[in-house]
């Protein structure tokens, strides 16, 4: 209890804003060189051999990096449900569409191989491209439309009324953040394929990498271009009380344009994370074109914390604004669960977190070293 009393309200927020994006990165690198390497498949692996490399170098250990998705869930049911409830219900179609992607992958990994037909596992592998795509895409098109606002509305007693539909989702500015999420888990996944594959597959691998780094750049440069001219951003008018209650509506709000840059002139410490995003993908491409698959992967996991750290950074205090009604906007100090709720999450957190910290890393330093693709051919070896 002493500790609880000694962890205020406003700082078990912060420290679960924080813990939201450490999971969102934790998401994006574990999971995200799976869904890269899906995308890689029918291009890094030309003969039935060499794509069974592909599958095989992520096949030991996609199912355990998807416990960051399900964490994640978990984590803004509990820790955010104003931000839950909005968002599972207005993005439901969009993510009915991962759902299928995340239904399909683990059926395509484990039915792949079952026949020998040439045309069946072509199928099969366009379906785990499919399954690499559809949520890469569209998670990052999720995040175009928070920077943007989403249409909800607040009633006085919280029902929540969302006004958009499905296509809507599919603005200009979202469909480049999609692109951007798409290119950096490209990167992502090329640089995995580098460091746990040889021969032609890390050779081609390292080809469409560079290709991907280079247009995580780019792109996401034009993003940034974007929502500092074009794109409107949200400001907090009124007094905020960190300790106040969970109500959205007590706080006034408006949008103003390239408000979204206001965080970085306040605390010129944050363009840490722009810079980490460009250096990193920068790093990823110089390590790709050589090969050296340890550096590219840590080009690659900097790049992509720091292009997601940026995106924390820039809308700070909001977590999720409104475009129909700026005062309903969640944002940290206004729409979390209570202060004992956070701080059983916490307590909870700090003990099995590090297990499974410490379970992933023994599993990854088990399945240590390059995939050889004549244990591949031996069928004895229970390989994908």
């Amino acid at each position: 209890m002493i500790l609880h009393e000694l962890l205020g309200y406003d700082t078990l927020r912060i420290i679960w804003w924080l813990l939201m994006g450490i999971v969102l990165i934790g998401f994006a690198l574990t999971d995200g060189f799976d869904l890269g390497a899906g995308m890689l498949l029918p291009f890094a692996g030309r003969t039935d051999l060499e794509r069974r490399v592909v599958i095989n170098s992520v096949g030991p250990v996609w199912e355990g990096n998807q416990v960051w998705l399900i964490l994640g869930g978990g984590a803004i049911f509990a820790a955010w449900p104003q931000l839950y409830a909005v968002s599972f219900s207005g993005f439901y179609l969009a993510m009915f569409v991962i759902l299928t992607a995340i239904i399909l992958r683990p059926v395509a990994f484990k039915f792949r191989s079952k026949r020998e037909d040439p045309r069946w596992r072509t199928r099969w592998d366009w379906v785990l491209f499919y399954c690499g795509l559809v949520p890469s895409l569209i998670c990052g098109v999720a995040i175009g439309n928070a920077i943007q606002g989403v249409p909800f509305r607040l009633e006085p007693d919280m029902q929540i009324h969302y006004e958009g539909s499905f296509f809507g989702l599919l603005n200009p500015f979202a469909l480049l953040c999609g692109l951007v999420s798409v290119a950096m888990l490209v990167m992502h996944g090329a640089a995995w394929l580098v460091f746990k594959t040889e021969g032609a597959v890390q050779a081609r691998a390292g080809k469409y990498g560079t290709i991907a780094a280079l247009a995580t750049v780019a792109l996401y440069a034009l993003a940034g271009v974007l929502l500092l001219l074009y794109v409107t951003g949200y400001r907090v008018t009124s007094t905020v009380d960190p300790l106040g209650p969970s109500n959205p509506l007590i706080k006034t709000a408006t949008a103003h344009a390239g408000a979204w840059f206001g965080n970085y002139s306040a605390h010129p410490w944050t363009l840490i994370a722009p810079v980490l995003g460009f250096a990193g993908a920068l790093l990823a491409t110089v390590a790709l074109l050589g090969r050296r698959g340890g550096l590219a992967l840590l080009g690659s996991a900097l790049g992509i914390a720091g292009i997601i750290l940026s995106v924390g950074a820039s809308m700070f205090p909001f977590i999720l604004p409104s475009s129909l009604d700026p005062h309903a906007s969640l944002i940290v100090w206004d729409s979390s669960s209570s202060h004992l709720t956070l701080f059983i999450m916490l307590v909870t957190t700090c003990i099995f977190l590090p297990i499974v910290l410490a379970y992933t890393g023994w599993v990854y330093k088990v399945l240590w070293g390059k995939v050889d693709s004549d244990a591949i051919r031996d069928e004895s070896g229970h390989a994908y």
